[in-house]
């Protein structure tokens, strides 16, 4: 008896929606700077409630504040709400305009610009800050 198999052809690999691509990525880093975002405010919170309970304590934790850790703490800060605010702008144009899914790859690349736009100087402030000692 002889049988004859047949390979099965090749799968084409198809690429999901966000396997590696920039709006996964831009999803995952969303999330991201919520969350950072949350914890600073939580912590925001805390401290200045200090003021009440005891001004001096408020004072010293304040002082604790002022060193180039702290400084690049601040620097992360400003870009985690920068680009969460530029990304939530995206993902609502995304989700409220006809045309937003057409563009959405585009609109992408327009908030990361941006975001780097405004960065650039932004940074150089809080290095100046943390460097000059103001």
């Amino acid at each position: 008896m002889s049988s004859t198999t047949e390979a099965a052809p090749a799968k084409e690999r198809t690429r999901s929606l966000y396997r590696g691509d920039p709006g996964m990525w831009s999803w995952v880093l969303h999330r991201i700077t919520g969350v950072m975002t949350f914890f600073f405010l939580f912590v925001h919170v805390l401290d200045t409630a200090l003021v009440r309970v005891n001004p001096d304590t408020y004072d010293s934790v304040i002082e604790t504040y002022k060193n180039p850790i702290v400084g690049l703490m601040e620097l992360a800060l400003v870009a985690a709400v920068l680009y969460h605010a530029l990304n939530g702008v995206r993902v609502m144009l995304v989700d409220f305009w006809s045309k937003g899914p057409q563009y959405q790859r585009l609109m992408l690349w327009v908030i990361l610009a941006i975001w780097f736009l405004v960065m650039i100087p932004g940074a150089g402030r809080i290095f100046y800050n943390m460097f000059a000692g103001h």
